[in-house]
């Protein structure tokens, strides 16, 4: 099993739609991805170690598949139409990370 963790830099000038990209965003995802994607799950930054510290990162986001050379087919087919999705909810790239599970 593999795990894709995207990662979105909580900056000062951040500019991120989290209804947009919690709805529209993830629904493109589930459409897209279907089956391949065994779980999934999202962590919206609200601080750092206390209250009053910026968090890191405003979004987490997670995808399980079976393996890499399933994300490579799945994605792979789509990566051109989920990425011209980005400008709607950031400017910002996403940190991508593939780690086994």
């Amino acid at each position: 099993m593999i795990k894709l963790t995207a990662t979105y830099s909580n900056t000062k000038d951040l500019k991120f739609a989290k209804k947009y990209y919690t709805t529209k965003h993830g629904q493109l995802l589930s459409l897209l991805l279907a089956d391949a994607v065994k779980a999934s799950d999202m962590n919206l930054g609200l601080s750092g170690a206390s209250p009053e510290q910026r968090a890191t990162y405003v979004v987490f986001a997670n995808l399980t598949l079976e393996s890499l050379a399933l994300f490579q087919q799945s994605f792979g087919a789509y990566a051109e139409k989920i990425l011209a999705d980005l400008p709607n909810f950031t400017k910002v790239r996403p940190v991508v990370q593939i780690s086994e599970v």
